[in-house]
């Protein structure tokens, strides 16, 4: 009996190729759009429709399911609430966790499929989450939220293909979203102009800007407009000159760029340093979660801060019930609210990925 297969369909190449190979691989395949936002400007029917087609051109069968709700309290909620907390959200970990593995996934294990399949560039093996062929499109990062259940029901059919690859084979089978471009932005919102999209909801909230001296240099429009190494946005009073820690000052005429290091909720405040500034070697992680969860994270481990961020080594201390992070090498950018993934290395250009937590 052939094993029964609900694929999410976007109507973008991506899953378009995974329909074709899961039904040339011999599985019984669904195709299902999830339906999640509604807006001027959103593509959500032509790609409602592009997947119809592929679907019909397969003759598999075609479902919609209506996730706006959910989609809405669980992702977009939490994107206004992190920003107005003065963090920074993953909106793309968040979906898949809430959306794709989690109403999804729960649809089609309720309805008897046997797996559920995306067209996620990662690997799935023996419950595992592994690093995809093409490293330069890893996703890794946004799934570290799934569980060694979850993955064992889960297919990822692009896990051995580049996406220069994936356009190939699309070609080939005359799929007609061969060239389609990629979605870009926030999951399942799109491209959309982030600073117009908080402000329409959370409005202007003026407030100083500070140095690392604690000086009040400049202004700001809101601290939720803003994220850590930012470099641009706020103003610098024209007058500005910054005194160093060996006495020496900085006239504004010779200053350098600042960036955003950090941010005060409670004071409305944005603090900003130089470049050095913006980069750190340790940080502090709430809320861990591992993949295989009777498993202990290693002290030694490798680290990613964000979706395609270099994997670099790492070393975990338990501290209280949340862990200190110390890095091989300063990053810039570190900001509270994104998550920190673990990956245990396998070889030169392979990892697991173990689990993660959120930065704070």
């Amino acid at each position: 009996m052939k094993k029964k297969v609900a694929l999410g369909m976007s109507g973008g190449v991506d899953s378009s190729l995974c329909a074709h190979l899961l039904k040339e691989q011999g599985y019984e395949v669904t195709g299902v759009y999830l339906e999640c936002w509604r807006a001027p400007g959103c593509r959500t029917d032509q790609d409602h429709q592009d997947a119809l087609k592929i679907a019909l051109k397969l003759d598999i069968p075609f479902q919609v399911l209506d996730f706006k709700k959910t989609y809405h309290d669980k992702v977009v909620e939490y994107f206004f609430a992190e920003y107005q907390a003065g963090r920074t959200p993953n909106p793309d970990v968040m979906c898949n966790k809430e959306i794709k593995f989690g109403l999804f996934y729960e649809w089609a294990m309720e309805n008897n499929f046997d797996f559920v399949a995306t067209g996620h560039y990662a690997k799935t093996e023996n419950g595992q989450l592994l690093t995809p062929k093409d490293l330069w499109k890893d996703q890794t990062y946004f799934l570290y939220l799934m569980s060694n259940e979850q993955l064992k029901h889960t297919l990822f059919p692009l896990a051995d293909l580049t996406k220069k690859e994936v356009r190939s084979q699309a070609e080939q089978r005359g799929i007609h979203v061969a060239d389609k471009p990629d979605s870009v932005g926030i999951c399942f919102i799109g491209d959309i102009d982030v600073r117009k999209f908080i402000k329409e909801r959370l409005g202007e909230k003026p407030g100083e800007v500070i140095d690392t001296h604690g000086n009040i240099i400049g202004t700001h429009d809101g601290i939720w407009f803003y994220t850590i190494g930012q470099r641009h946005g706020f103003t610098i009073k024209p007058s500005t000159s910054i005194k160093q820690s060996d006495g020496t000052v900085i006239e504004k005429t010779n200053l350098p760029p600042f960036y955003v290091i950090g941010k005060d909720a409670e004071k409305n405040q944005l603090i900003v340093g130089f470049g050095a500034d913006a980069y750190q070697d340790e940080f502090l992680i709430s809320e861990l979660h591992l993949i295989n969860q009777s498993e202990e994270l290693p002290q030694n481990l490798f680290i990613r801060i964000r979706h395609t961020g270099k994997i670099i080594a790492a070393k975990l201390t338990a501290k209280d019930r949340d862990y200190l992070v110390k890095i091989e090498e300063p990053i810039k950018g570190i900001a509270a609210g994104q998550s920190a993934v673990f990956y245990q290395k396998i070889d030169d250009s392979n990892f697991r990925c173990m689990g993660g937590g959120i930065i704070y």
